[in-house]
């Protein structure tokens, strides 16, 4: 039998698919590289915004041709969607067999077992089981390239911003024990992983339930520092830089509220850990950040922002933008304009305001902004946005940097990708071997809004994995949140 998962969304649910890919494959299915070729369909979906509904229920609809042609053919809806959204999935949907929440992935086979048996079958749990069930470290190997793995150390989110459906389908914040996300790193280094990113709704609260649920407890084993209540995320910055074979360490996403000193600090003595820092302002508006209930002020978010970029060389900042917020008037919006240029940042993310049913802001439909205000002002920001970042990668023409190989270029054979340790895209003229998962340096020779252009000099360091494997094909529509 055959599988082919398409997922919507963020780097969770990407590594959420690796999971189930796993799962899948450790069933005796063989990944697929399109539906048509599938017995199985899994979507894994997301409903940041409004459109995302759209988005399933379009491919959803496209997906009924398939199994009116093949009915045997099974379908999946996972995720958050589908954890919101529960049966109404299948009311839309009847030919869907399986609707998943975000806290029972580890469900998938049994349940699809469930439906050859029973019928179509709808299994959201509101909260997860168990942490050993939230954080899947005992699911089989998910699909990675070789050269870098994600590693989840949190789920959830206790903020309450008022345009975010997140702590609604992925719950209140649980950390990872710490011990296991140190060993699942060792045991990719061992496999030839040399880059790890840690992912998160909140990356830098991470401990902080752990540290209270220690204190409760009376864990005599950890430090009063440890219990103190102030997150791990510094501690766990330095000891993921400190494992063997591990040569950068990445991380998404923090919240500006919650970045202290400390993380800073790691981040700067830590030489594993890239000169990267993606901070969600979202508003340079103090009136349009109080209605977001984001906890701080446009001047406090520059005062991080300044503390990092003068503790970290040669830092790249990126950040997300939301433009319309409701009630977000042209001076609150000048505002953010003259904060994205102060910044400079490297590469912003923008997103139009799109109301989710259950927040704050899907209230306030008077306050709602037209359509026709927020292109003119999505245009006057992607002005300033290019401007930096076009900037930004004209000064780093004629270094020699440090790239990552992450394997040919998806538009041009004749060209293979890199990133810097500052996340920059690199495109190099194909030295015509396997260098995918390679250590290497390069001259900046061009530069654009996007990339920049190289020429390799030399390899610094090979694939520390000789074999990689087939990659499970997981077909992505990815939303930086």
């Amino acid at each position: 039998m055959t599988f082919y998962i398409r997922t919507f969304g963020c780097q969770m649910n990407e590594h959420d698919s690796e999971h189930m890919a796993g799962l899948l494959g450790s069933k005796g299915l063989i990944g697929v590289d399109s539906p048509e070729e599938a017995d199985v369909i899994v979507v894994n979906t997301c409903c940041i915004r409004e459109n995302a509904d759209n988005k399933l229920y379009g491919h959803l609809g496209y997906l009924k041709t398939i199994k009116d042609e093949r009915p045997a053919t099974k379908i999946v809806v996972s995720g958050c969607l589908a954890q919101k959204d529960g049966e109404y999935v299948r009311e839309r949907a009847p030919y869907v067999d399986v609707v998943v929440g975000t806290h029972n992935l580890h469900r998938v086979p049994e349940l699809l077992d469930e439906s050859r048996e029973n019928g179509p079958v709808t299994e959201v749990w509101t909260t997860p089981e168990a942490e050993s069930v939230h954080f899947s470290s005992d699911l089989p190997p998910m699909n990675q390239d070789g050269a870098s793995a994600w590693i989840t150390i949190q789920q959830g989110c206790n903020n309450s911003c008022g345009f975010c459906i997140v702590p609604t389908v992925r719950g209140p914040e649980v950390s990872r024990a710490f011990d296991d996300i140190i060993k699942e790193i060792e045991n990719y280094a061992k496999k030839g992983v040399r880059e790890v990113t840690l992912l998160g709704q909140n990356v830098n609260s991470y401990g902080r339930d752990l540290a209270l649920k220690a204190r409760e407890n009376q864990d005599f084993s950890l430090s009063s520092e440890e219990k103190s209540l102030k997150p791990w995320f510094a501690k766990l910055l330095i000891a993921t830089g400190n494992v063997r074979g591990i040569d950068r360490v990445r991380f998404i996403s923090p919240h500006p509220k919650d970045i202290r000193p400390e993380t800073i600090a790691a981040m700067a003595d830590t030489k594993e850990v890239c000169e990267s820092l993606h901070l969600p302002v979202q508003s340079g508006s103090d009136e349009v950040l109080s209605a977001m209930r984001r906890g701080y002020t446009a001047e406090r978010y520059l005062e991080k922002v300044n503390a990092a970029k003068a503790a970290i060389i040669d830092l790249a900042l990126s950040t997300d933008i939301i433009i319309g917020y409701p009630g977000e008037s042209e001076n609150d919006f000048a505002k953010t304009l003259d904060l994205v240029s102060e910044v400079e940042y490297d590469s912003v993310y923008t997103f139009i305001f799109s109301p989710r049913p259950g927040t704050r802001a899907a209230l306030m439909e008077d306050r709602f902004i037209s359509d026709e205000v927020i292109a003119e002002r999505m245009a006057r920001l992607r002005v300033v946005v290019e401007h930096s970042a076009l900037k930004k990668h004209q000064e780093r023409i004629g270094m020699i940097e440090e790239l990552l190989i992450v394997g040919p270029s998806k538009r041009n054979t004749e060209v293979i990708s890199g990133r810097t340790r500052q996340g920059k895209l690199v495109h190099l003229p194909d030295p015509g071997q396997e260098l995918r998962g390679a250590l290497v340096s390069a001259l900046i020779v061009g530069a654009s809004t996007h990339y920049l252009k190289g020429e390799m000099r030399e390899i610094i360091s090979p694939p520390q994995s000789k074999t990689f494997g087939k990659k499970i094909p997981i077909k992505a529509s990815v939303t930086v949140g």
